[in-house]
């Protein structure tokens, strides 16, 4: 199975930065370079026009990101324009940030509940987190979900830990209709 593009270039820009001993250098450029690539949906629009020569985008990024960020990023930057996958870059810097967090051993986990939580509660959460994983700390991101009713949802990476009550009834309701009576006969 062919590697994403995405993969490709973060792993490169990873490697790169783990030679150099530049890690936490270029994390912070990368989320500054996401930054303004999301706050700047014209300039995304301009680098992904087709009647717009190789050139003339990679002039841009470089008018834009040289002597601000690292040479070597702005040189990723563009080989990614020269391949024409400039519609991969933010892509590529959050893999390459996730990447970094894989390395740091830092988790993400999405928290859900039916409810706001209290401070104290979600540092128990996040206790009790790295209690029970390899990881040394986490980013912690909460959402509140109504609809839930009780319990919590607990992503992290592509495990899920779904302990909500919106599941149980659900599960419950499942398993309900697979009983089946038959008519005239009674429940014992």
């Amino acid at each position: 199975m062919a590697k994403l593009v995405s993969n490709v270039y973060g792993d490169a820009l990873f490697e790169l930065a783990l030679q150099q001993d530049r890690i936490d250098d270029f994390d912070d450029e990368v989320k500054v370079i996401l930054d303004v690539l999301k706050e700047n949906e014209d300039l995304s629009k301009m680098m992904c026009h087709p009647q717009i020569v190789k050139d003339e985008k990679v002039e841009v990024v470089e008018s834009i990101f040289k002597g601000r960020v690292n040479d070597e990023i702005v040189g990723l930057m563009v080989m990614v324009i020269e391949k024409d996958h400039f519609k991969d870059m933010e892509d590529i810097f959050t893999y390459y940030i996730n990447r970094v967090k894989e390395y740091k051993n830092i988790g993400v986990a999405y928290v859900t509940t039916p409810m706001e939580l209290s401070d104290s509660r979600k540092k128990s959460i996040e206790k009790k987190l790295l209690d029970t994983t390899d990881y040394v700390s986490f980013e912690m991101n909460y959402e509140v979900d109504p609809e839930l009713i009780g319990g919590m949802v607990i992503r992290i990476g592509d495990r899920v830990v779904d302990s909500s009550v919106k599941t149980k009834i659900y599960e419950l309701s499942r398993e309900m209709s697979k009983i089946q009576l038959k008519v005239g006969e009674t429940a014992p």
